[in-house]
């Protein structure tokens, strides 16, 4: 039987989606899930127990996110710092994960799930590819941009979320998605996970709708041509420098100097497209490696 199923809310719950339906809909939420333990400390169970609640609410939000039609769901199951915690809770939460996500890796799901994770190694790390990627004579470092940690970060191939949740009433974001949320909707809830409930999703949802803005998406625009903007005065230096060694004048002929720029642009281009090529092979041998030793 299905983990996650489509089509499971009530009349109403059905009529107050399509109204929020009628405005826009985020194509990407994560979810700080916090307070599995708080919930077992006040229902006086196991934490454990909290813990499998927590992952049985993730199954029903994923529900509520299909039948809103939310494309992409990424959750901080599992900080790096988790690992502090005693072994016997560390233990339990290991087994219980592998049991819960390769269920759901089974019903090919939407989720993104980031387990023994936190920004700052992400970042990091992207960081550290980039230095491979020059060491290894695949981009000048000329081409190491904002634009291309982007593409070495681990959501690469994710849109940034439109918003980021955390339950339980903490205020802060414990290192998640720090790079990614910069322009996202950030919302906190005082509920504890395993008691979220439909409606406090559609309070989240109706949050982004009241920020969701023309200003805001001009703001993330003008972020990204400012992007271009300073990429294209650093190739305009390039190529002043380039004419400067051959001896020519730098304010000369401008259709040498927008030849030169057209050039300048697509080899960066070609650079980059074979050094990603490169890192996603790398990855994917890292990840083999990490399934035979595993196995």
């Amino acid at each position: 039987m299905s983990w996650i199923q489509k089509g499971q809310l009530s009349l109403w719950e059905r009529f107050c989606a399509n109204i929020i339906k009628a405005g826009p809909i985020p194509k990407h939420i994560a979810f700080i899930m916090d307070g599995n333990r708080r919930y077992a400390k006040k229902c006086q169970v196991e934490r454990q127990e909290g813990h499998s609640q927590g992952f049985n609410k993730l199954a029903e939000t994923l529900q509520w996110c299909l039948n809103l039609g939310i494309r992409e769901v990424t959750v901080y199951a599992f900080s790096i710092e988790n690992f502090k915690r005693s072994k016997s809770e560390v233990d339990g939460l290991m087994d219980m994960a592998r049991q819960k996500f390769s269920r759901l890796l089974e019903e090919q799901c939407f989720l993104n799930i980031c387990f023994a994770y936190t920004s700052r190694h992400e970042i990091s790390n992207a960081v550290r590819e980039m230095a491979w990627g020059v060491e290894q004579g695949l981009l000048d470092p000329s081409d190491v941009s904002e634009s291309l940690l982007d593409k070495c970060l681990y959501t690469c191939h994710s849109p940034n979320p439109d918003i980021l949740i955390r339950t339980s009433g903490e205020v802060r974001l414990s290192d998640f998605l720090l790079w990614q949320t910069s322009h996202s909707c950030l919302v906190f809830q005082p509920v504890l996970w395993p008691e979220y409930m439909f409606w406090n999703l559609c309070e989240a949802i109706l949050q982004f709708q009241m920020n969701h803005s023309m200003l805001q998406q001009k703001a993330q625009d003008m972020y990204a041509e400012e992007r271009k903007r300073q990429q294209l005065e650093r190739d305009q230096a390039a190529v002043t420098e380039q004419l400067l060694q051959e001896g020519l004048q730098a304010s000369g002929d401008g259709q040498l100097r927008r030849t030169r720029l057209h050039k300048l642009s697509a080899k960066r281009e070609e650079r980059v497209q074979g050094f990603l090529q490169a890192l996603e092979l790398k990855r994917a041998d890292r990840l083999a490696h990490l399934g035979t030793a595993s196995a």
